[in-house]
């Protein structure tokens, strides 16, 4: 099968874990590059066989990184794949064969769903049933939204969906997910300070029960048993950090 001209992104920091795997699921792409945040495993070691250009920055966040690499793409349309997804055959082939038409289309993107795995089993619901995200694009019309963490595409133009979906493996171990819900916190309070007036019980109790309460409830993540319960907690105790942060960064004590 012929490559497409299209050039694939992969921002990574310490993935060495995923990064041969991810790289192979987008090896019809034209252009391969790896964007590395200074890793000090052998990611970019083991990623140079699969790739065809190497950037390397500080990173400063998702969505800044991500900006900063896509005018450097040699092609208009983009695929970019964080290193904990894959792209399928599936999926592969749906693009394959809307390629000829891209430049043609009305879209100047493209959503696609995503089947998630935690704690080794794949989640059906607990919040992650709809999860979507833009992976193919034009570099000219899209562009992600400056903020700290869930930062999505905003694109000019309409975008369209692809029916097949990455697959997303978010779990590497318990405690590597706990650090990265820390992480995370740390950078929404920053995105939050300028839209939160003051911490109160609202912000620490309620909204945490509220997240534990969707995701396991309303959203049927008691369906995925345990790992169900595990996540709506997980996401209660993101929320919870979140304030906590916010808390700390404003008496500059974090």
């Amino acid at each position: 099968m012929s490559k497409l001209a299209l050039s694939a992104i992969i921002p990574a920091y310490n993935e060495a874990h995923n990064i041969v795997d991810v790289l192979k699921s987008v090896d019809f792409c034209d252009e391969i590059i790896l964007v590395d945040s200074n890793s000090t495993d052998n990611t970019v070691e083991l990623a140079k066989p699969h790739i065809t250009k190497l950037l390397t920055r500080e990173y400063e966040h998702s969505a800044s990184q991500k900006n900063w690499a896509i005018p450097q793409a040699k092609h208009e349309w983009i695929l970019l794949v964080d290193a904990d997804e894959r792209v399928t055959p599936a999926l592969k082939e749906e693009i394959f064969k809307i390629f000829p038409t891209l430049d043609e289309s009305e879209h100047v993107g493209y959503w696609m769903g995503r089947r998630n795995f935690f704690m080794g089993k794949q989640v059906r619901y607990s919040g992650w049933k709809n999860d979507k995200v833009i992976r193919l694009f034009m570099k000219s019309k899209c562009r992600y939204v400056d903020k700290h963490v869930h930062s999505e595409i905003k694109a000019d133009g309409s975008v369209g969906w692809l029916e097949n979906k990455l697959l997303h493996y978010k779990y590497v171990s318990i405690d590597h997910h706990v650090i990265k819900l820390q992480r995370y916190a740390d950078l929404q309070a920053r995105d939050f300070d300028k839209k939160v007036g003051k911490i109160t019980a609202f912000h620490v109790v309620l909204k945490p029960f509220w997240g534990f309460f969707k995701h396991y409830v309303l959203q049927k993540g008691f369906l995925d048993g345990f790992v169900g319960f595990t996540i709506a907690y997980l996401r209660s105790y993101g929320i919870f950090m979140r304030y906590v942060k916010l808390w700390l960064y404003r008496r500059n004590l974090n």
